[in-house]
């Protein structure tokens, strides 16, 4: 059994595949204010159409839908199958929450109750 495929159907898949991975995919990387798609993402990077999204570097933000997951330091890694390839270099989690500089004490009160003033 050979492996060799046409070079027209070869095409053919690996745009079904880029097709396909668009439609279920919810990812998107974010950079100057403008959204790409991504087609898959494992551990240590993502893969984007190189056909849909301009050449990417540096600072970017990473997103599942409207959900804003992660900021990411990016750098190119390799371009394969109508793909590009980037890895992270830095990838700092999202926080809802303002940071602290200075310890809470689990003790703290939550909330101040003004006294009843009568009113």
């Amino acid at each position: 059994m050979t492996t060799f495929l046409p070079k027209d159907v070869q095409a053919g898949l690996d745009a079904a595949r880029r097709a396909t991975g668009r439609r279920r995919n919810r990812l998107a990387v974010e950079t100057d204010g403008h959204r790409h798609p991504v087609l898959r993402m494992w551990e240590d990077g993502f893969a984007v159409d190189i056909a849909m999204v301009p050449k990417l570097r540096g600072l970017v933000d990473l997103y599942d839908g409207a959900v804003h997951l992660k900021r990411c330091l990016i750098v190119a890694a390799s371009e394969e199958a109508g793909e590009m390839q980037y890895d992270f270099k830095r990838m700092t989690e999202v926080s809802t929450e303002q940071p602290l500089d200075f310890e809470r004490r689990d003790d703290a009160p939550v909330a101040l109750l003004a006294r009843d003033s009568g009113i």
